[in-house]
């Protein structure tokens, strides 16, 4: 098995409105997704993120650091959230992406986990 880390990329301004049916559609297929791969014993990690008004990026530059609120970089899309699965290839990890809710306005990028030693 290996770990993949499926991270979530989504709008803000995509999002469902919270209280609304669409919200409520969406936090329902979450549910039913992390339910899925608890079942199956494949979830080692998976959490939300609270929202871009939170971030802070950090770069050292010379020596210094700087804190500066906000994401790293200009985009539309920004992490949401993400899991860490353990998934016998890269095609099961696809599989389990495409059936995150935000896969059907966003994205979902996936990422091996690296191992050291």
């Amino acid at each position: 098995m290996t770990q993949y880390a499926l991270l979530i990329y989504g709008e803000e301004s995509k999002h469902p409105a919270p209280g609304s049916e669409e919200f409520g559609t969406m936090m329902g297929g979450y549910q039913a997704f992390t339910n899925e791969v608890r079942e199956k014993d494949i979830m080692a990690a998976g959490e939300p993120l609270q929202g871009l008004d939170t971030a802070t990026t950090v770069r050292v530059r010379d020596g210094k650091t700087a804190a500066v609120d906000g994401p790293f970089a200009e985009t539309k899309e920004a992490l949401g959230g993400f899991y860490i699965l353990d998934c016998k290839d890269l095609d099961e990890a696809i599989e389990y992406a495409a059936k995150i809710p935000t896969a059907g306005w966003g994205s979902v990028e996936i990422r091996p986990v690296m191992v050291f030693g």
